[in-house]
């Protein structure tokens, strides 16, 4: 075969070729590791590697031009050292993972996440409106020992005692918080494989609890010990419960709504982004626990230090699932 024959032939596979390489080789580029090996784009590289070399052995065989050798050989040269790269280390894909994977994923089901914030919030919110009409609806919601103990633990005349606890050193009750937070995440996201309706029964149930709390202890004027402990974790662990009540609705909806899939497909596929949103949530859950151990519980703490902490972590955390991960070339 004729060289002009020959290039004319393969001319639109070396120049998608080289574009993929060029648009690889733009850094700051996200990359997975299944880039290498699947699909990009309309490209299936590890075809395109193999092909170019074998046009190379051919051209260097049939004696063809230098320029179009020099050419195929380059290609050869930089679909190698991207075919052999050694992988990132593992800190690297954990940063990759909690930087811009998670937030992203999160983005993916803003509907789920959506529901699960109106569900959570919407409760959280309106019980604390209407404890502050109808104080007696405490009563509905907690037993009187239940309320004694709330009111102990946020007396205002405890000036000098930790907030938001009666005992326990501050390693002790980072231990029991990560074990409360986290199983309370965990619970969240199960509950969604009893069609959906689990996650919305623990929604709707810890917003009751937690604004039920926060409600009688304002309207009873044992608000600021409550807020002034609450303002600093209540970001991480708040918008991790909402997350997790996200995705165990999502993991629900695979089984009652699976679309064109099969059912058995889309609880595979919905599972897989369940088990990496429950991996971002166990984080967020322990720092919330490492914050409310070693921070909220400081009682001596003025009260703006106390907020401003607590609505910059606010913003940090939105901004993150907001923005994190946007603008990175990944895989569709």
């Amino acid at each position: 075969m004729k060289q002009d024959m020959f290039q004319a032939r393969h001319e639109a596979e070396w120049t998608a070729l080289d574009r993929w390489l060029e648009r690889r080789a733009r850094p700051p580029v996200r990359q997975r590791a299944h880039d290498v090996e699947g699909l990009i784009g309309d490209l299936d590289f590890p075809a395109a590697y193999r092909r170019v070399c074998q046009h190379l052995a051919l051209a260097q065989r049939r004696g063809y031009s230098v320029l179009l050798i020099d050419r195929l050989q380059g290609l050869v040269h930089r679909g190698h050292l991207v075919l052999y790269r050694p992988h990132p280390p593992r800190w690297h894909a954990a940063i990759q993972f909690f930087a811009a994977d998670f937030p992203r994923l999160v983005r993916r089901h803003w509907r789920a996440m959506g529901v699960a914030a109106l569900l959570f919030f919407g409760s959280f919110i309106g019980v604390i409106v209407a404890l502050q009409f109808r104080p007696e609806l405490a009563h509905s919601l907690f037993e009187p020992a239940e309320l004694a103990q709330f009111e102990t633990m946020y007396d205002p005349a405890r000036s000098d005692a930790r907030l938001g606890r009666e005992s326990g050193s501050d390693v002790k009750m980072f231990g029991y918080y990560i074990m409360n937070n986290v199983s309370i995440g965990f619970r969240t996201i199960a509950a969604g494989f009893f069609a959906c309706i689990g996650s919305v029964y623990v929604l709707l149930f810890n917003g009751l609890f937690l604004g039920g709390v926060a409600g009688h202890l304002t309207a009873i004027g044992y608000g600021g010990p409550f807020w002034r402990f609450v303002a600093g974790h209540s970001a991480p662990e708040l918008l991790a419960i909402v997350i997790s009540g996200g995705a165990g609705l999502q993991l629900g909806m695979a089984l009652v709504a699976p679309g064109r899939r099969s059912r058995g497909r889309a609880f595979v596929e919905a599972g897989v982004d369940m088990a990496k949103l429950a991996l971002g949530v166990f984080a967020m859950l322990v720092f919330a626990a490492f914050v409310e151990a070693f921070w909220s519980s400081i009682g001596w703490m003025p009260d703006p230090i106390k907020f401003s902490v607590g609505g910059l972590l606010w913003l940090l955390i939105g901004l993150w699932l907001w923005r994190g991960g946007r603008g990175a070339t990944h895989a569709a």
